[in-house]
Formats: C-alpha cells, sequence, structure tokens
C-alpha cells in the first residue's frame, strides 16, 4: 500500500471505525482475494466490538500489499458512502500541487 492510501486511513480512522462494521462481507471479501489470512480474520473476529474489530483491520491492511487499499474500495459494497468518500479524499489528494509549483 502506499504511503497516500495509508494517510487517507490514518486520516479517517475514526470515521471509518464508526461508519463501517467489518465484521461480515468485509472481512470475507478481503480474505477471498487473499488480503487477509486466517490469523487475520481470527484475530479480527476476536475482538469484542464492532469499533475494535474495524480498529484492527485498520492496522493490518497497510501491511498487506500494493492492492490492499483497491481491494478494500471493493469490499465496502454495503458502504457505498463510505467508498465514495475514501475515492473522493484519495483523488483530493493526488491532485494537490506541491506548494510553490506553478502550472503551465
Amino acid at each position: 500500500m502506499d504511503a497516500r492510501d495509508k494517510q487517507l486511513l490514518r486520516s479517517l480512522r475514526l470515521e471509518l471505525c464508526t461508519e463501517v462494521l467489518v465484521d461480515g462481507v468485509v472481512i470475507q471479501y478481503l480474505y477471498q482475494e487473499g488480503i487477509l489470512t486466517d490469523s487475520h480474520v481470527e484475530e479480527i473476529k476476536s475482538q469484542t466490538t464492532s469499533q475494535r474489530k474495524t480498529m484492527m483491520l485498520l492496522d493490518i491492511l497497510p501491511t498487506r500489499g500494493p492492492k490492499a487499499f483497491d481491494v478494500f474500495l471493493d469490499s465496502l459494497q454495503e458502504f457505498p458512502w463510505v467508498k465514495d468518500k475514501l475515492m473522493l479524499k484519495r483523488k483530493e489528494m493526488t491532485v494537490q500541487e506541491p506548494a510553490g509549483k506553478a502550472r503551465i
């Protein structure tokens, strides 16, 4: 996962914890696509609250390779507003020009 996507997940961490329930389709999709292992799924499911489960997933995701963020976006089928927000913020982070550079 590139630095921009890691920063994006970090900046929206608390918001994601309140809006996304990872137990169910999200972790099963990530497991199916090879982003999560059996032990990751068990570690996430062992958490006591849905917020803790989401936090655990957000701790694991940045370590799971270059396609982890895109597969995470795909897993958010039940949470289209969250997916839209992440995609918009990601685009904003990409478009921002470094300070002092003039566009021609």
